[in-house]
């Protein structure tokens, strides 16, 4: 094990996590960083804000070149879904395809390691993105991209938090092979999302947070329910559920 693999920082944390999290170019990373994925997940809030702020500089420019806020909207769901190579919506898919597909724990891991997408799937897809791109039109049109940033970077938040509070539900795929973040460092990186969250939006971040987190309680409950613990594919959903959470109870404020 590498010395540096249990130090709660590491100025490697912030690269890794945009390597496992997004498909950006990043420069390769030594190999011995890899060793220390758990402990980076502290980091997986800053992931949202860059890929917000990439989202949103896009719907900036759409916006400020009159495009209607729904077409505007559709431009910056598009970029947060080729920045992170739409890894959280499949995981998304995956998830309602096994819950509902299966009627074993075995069957439904089963399923969602299977690349093929069902019904279940493909409907939930298109109602997510559907309600995903209404609300951000919604912000947009009240020139709340500051909201739709902090929407980014809560719903990473709740991924290592979901990794420290359940076991791995199967013994291979990406979340296996991070690890068990400890539970010190699911807090850094919830209250790191909370304290940048504030400084964007101020006081309106506390209840979008709350509702978000009783969001991921029940998908946490479900999960455990179903196939007794988590899988990559499930802390996709779960970045989604958390990020459109918080995104309609910031709209119902606007």
């Amino acid at each position: 094990m590498n010395k540096n693999d249990n130090k709660p920082f590491s100025r490697w944390d912030f690269p890794l996590s945009l390597v496992l999290l997004t498909r950006l170019p990043i420069p390769r990373l030594p190999d011995e960083v890899f060793s220390r994925q758990a402990n980076a997940a502290w980091a997986f809030p800053l992931v949202g804000l860059t890929v917000g702020l990439m989202a949103c500089g896009f719907g900036w420019v759409a916006t400020a070149s009159a495009l209607p806020s729904l077409a505007s909207a559709v431009i910056v769901v598009a970029v947060l879904i080729m920045t992170t190579g739409a890894m959280h919506e499949d995981g998304l898919a995956d998830t309602v395809d096994g819950f509902w597909g299966g009627f074993t724990r075995e069957r439904r891991l089963e399923i969602m390691k299977d690349s093929h997408i069902g019904a279940y799937g493909v409907l939930t897809l298109i109602l997510t993105q559907l309600l995903r791109v209404a609300l951000i039109a919604a912000l947009l049109s009240a020139n709340q991209f500051a909201g739709i940033i902090a929407a980014c970077i809560v719903s990473r938040a709740f991924m290592p938090v979901l990794m420290s509070a359940l076991p791995n539900a199967r013994k291979s795929g990406l979340s296996h092979s991070v690890g068990d973040p400890k539970t010190a460092t699911a807090a850094m990186g919830l209250g790191l999302a909370v304290a940048l969250s504030l400084f964007l939006i101020g006081s309106a971040a506390l209840t979008p947070t709350v509702v978000a987190a009783l969001s991921i309680t029940g998908l946490a409950l479900i999960a455990k329910a179903k196939i007794n613990g988590q899988t990559g594919d499930v802390l996709g959903a779960s970045q989604q559920v958390a990020e459109l959470a918080f995104l309609m109870t910031l709209a119902a404020a606007v």
